[in-house]
């Protein structure tokens, strides 16, 4: 699930991004696996910041592996920054 949200500055931009993991009845789980974080306001008023990772890996980077597609495993790391 990706999560959208106008910022201070008037535009829209990604703030979340999470993964469905089950559902029990009618509740659906669901586990943030980037999320943006604010580091300010620039000069020209638009909003600064980067996406960090949560830490925690997704359960469908298996399934991704057995089909052929890899990713870094430094990719989940919540110290590495994504621009």
């Amino acid at each position: 699930m990706v999560q959208i949200a106008r910022l201070t500055d008037g535009r829209r931009k990604i703030v979340s991004i999470q993964e469905i993991t089950g559902m029990e009845g009618e509740i659906v789980s669901m586990q943030e696996i980037f999320t943006f974080e604010q580091t300010g306001v620039g000069p020209d008023g638009k909003v600064r910041g980067h996406f960090r990772a949560t830490g925690i890996r997704p359960k469908f980077v298996d399934r991704l592996r057995v089909r052929g597609i890899s990713l870094p495993d430094n990719l989940f790391d919540p110290a590495r920054r994504q621009e």
